[in-house]
């Protein structure tokens, strides 16, 4: 072949096929700078929202592959670039993976919603599966606990999103409940008295909400009562103890004797 038929090859190659070529370079060119300004645009809204920062990242992410993606079909749909087998190939990769990944993608998807709805967040006292404790971290596919006893319980947010989760501290307090048995040989309401006094002198108390005590049962051998008060969540174990103790010394100091005490 002559140089002069491979000029007129060419030329005719680059008339045929250049402006497409050149038009699916500025599409690109173009698209990536839509897509800066898509990504400022999502920080911002993502700022005024409040949204969780551990899902920023993720946002932003997923943002730019979407758009990257949709950008380059785009550019290779301009070029008459065949892209069938391309989406039959990705289709049966993504097929596999997601197969593959069934348990983790299940996680991933509950951390999503467990930021966005926020059932709880970092420092709530909650219980979760058979764990009580503080949650010290939420990422994206598992979360942190911390129990009483400093055990660290990572549990898997496939976990948390579809089983019950109960929030002790989002109320803001806690009712602790003691119940003791005494002799009827002990005059009821002195002792109701005697408890009711040193609970509501607790340090730990809820002053807003009074300590009660109440009869919770009456057998044969005598009576059951329940002293009820409120405290912080955070120092529920801590005022249990303070509890009993008060109460305990409060008995002994004016001889009311519990079923076994000598």
């Amino acid at each position: 072949m002559k140089i002069d038929e491979v000029y007129d090859h060419l030329m005719t190659w680059l008339l045929t096929n250049g402006p497409r070529i050149l038009f699916g370079i500025l599409v690109f060119i173009i698209g990536q700078w839509v897509i800066r300004l898509c990504k400022k645009w999502l920080n911002n809204r993502l700022h005024k929202r409040e949204i969780d920062s551990s899902l920023r990242p993720f946002f932003h992410s997923l943002l730019v592959t979407v758009l990257q993606v949709l950008l380059l079909l785009t550019a290779m749909q301009i070029l008459g670039i065949q892209m069938t087998v391309l989406a039959a190939a990705i289709a049966s990769i993504g097929v596999a993976a997601g197969l593959a990944l069934s348990g983790t993608l299940q996680n991933f998807t509950s951390g999503i919603l467990i930021l966005i709805l926020k059932p709880f967040k970092v420092g709530d006292i909650i219980v979760a599966q058979a764990q009580e404790g503080v949650v010290t971290q939420i990422l994206i596919f598992y979360t942190i606990v911390t129990t009483n006893d400093k055990k660290t319980v990572i549990i898997p947010n496939n976990k948390l999103s579809n089983e019950v989760i109960i929030n002790l501290s989002r109320e803001g307090y806690r009712r602790l409940d003691v119940e003791l048995k005494f002799s009827y040989a002990f005059d009821i309401e002195k002792v109701k008295k005697l408890i009711l006094d040193r609970l509501t002198s607790l340090d730990t108390a809820k002053g807003d909400r009074p300590a009660e005590v109440n009869i919770s049962m009456v057998d044969p051998d005598g009576y059951k009562l329940l002293a009820s008060v409120w405290v912080d969540p955070e120092r529920f174990n801590d005022s249990k103890l303070e509890v009993n103790q008060i109460m305990f010394d409060a008995l002994k100091q004016t001889g009311v004797k519990l079923p076994g005490m000598a």
